[in-house]
């Protein structure tokens, strides 16, 4: 096992013992560990147009039970190196807090605009979201802004860090009543694979539970 595999491990491991150690300090029935586990296969159509079909699992109950599903599929046009537009579909199956599954159908826009910053990565993106349930339809605004970085090729061959944070304006609460901050390492495994492993906090006053410490995985892969 090469040096640069053994500290991707590591770093996996710790983010992983973060996660637990939060788990284990919750503080109310508000708070939940869980686990979010996504994979991403994208096929090219044209030069600037690919297809993004998407698959994930959530285990919430401080990662004892399947909380939710979820099967979708995006377009993205990249309409200049910096810009990208992307209309999606996502079909979600969701436990409630009584344990049973209702079903919600997502539509999704996405803008995303690159920063030319040299040195690092840094990234903007809108999302706009509506949401069609059975407990009724809404919608909600998505900013979000990361920041990447590159690792070392001593520590970690072809692999970045990257931090994110996004918050939510929901139209039921007319706020922006949550918010998402997570950091975590993005490792290039071969020429079509890509492996995400992060950290993620949310809080959210309004939801239950709303307070979450997420340990998630995300696989790419592109055809």
């Amino acid at each position: 096992m090469s040096l640069s595999t053994k500290i991707f491990l590591m770093t996996i491991f710790a983010l992983g013992m973060t996660a637990f150690l939060c788990a284990q300090t919750a503080r109310s029935d508000d708070e939940n560990f869980q686990s979010w586990n996504e994979l991403q296969v994208t096929v090219p159509l044209a030069k600037k147009f690919d297809l993004v079909l998407q698959a994930s699992a959530r285990i919430g109950g401080n990662a004892t039970q399947l909380t939710e599903g979820r099967f979708g599929s995006a377009v993205i046009w990249k309409a200049t190196a910096a810009f990208s537009f992307s209309p999606s579909y996502n079909y979600i199956e969701t436990r409630n807090s009584a344990g049973v599954f209702h079903t919600e159908h997502r539509f999704n826009l996405r803008g995303t605009y690159k920063f030319p910053v040299k040195r690092f990565g840094l990234s903007h993106r809108s999302l706009v979201e509506f949401r069609v349930r059975t407990s009724g339809n809404s919608w909600r605004y998505r900013p979000s802004l990361t920041f990447e970085k590159a690792i070392s090729e001593k520590l970690i061959h072809n692999a970045k860090v990257f931090l994110t944070e996004e918050p939510f304006y929901v139209s039921t609460t007319g706020k922006f009543s949550r918010n998402r901050i997570s950091v975590g390492v993005s490792k290039i495994l071969n020429k079509n694979i890509t492996l995400d492993v992060y950290y993620l906090r949310q809080n959210d006053g309004f939801s239950h539970p709303g307070d979450l410490n997420v340990l998630g995985t995300s696989w790419k892969v592109r055809l």
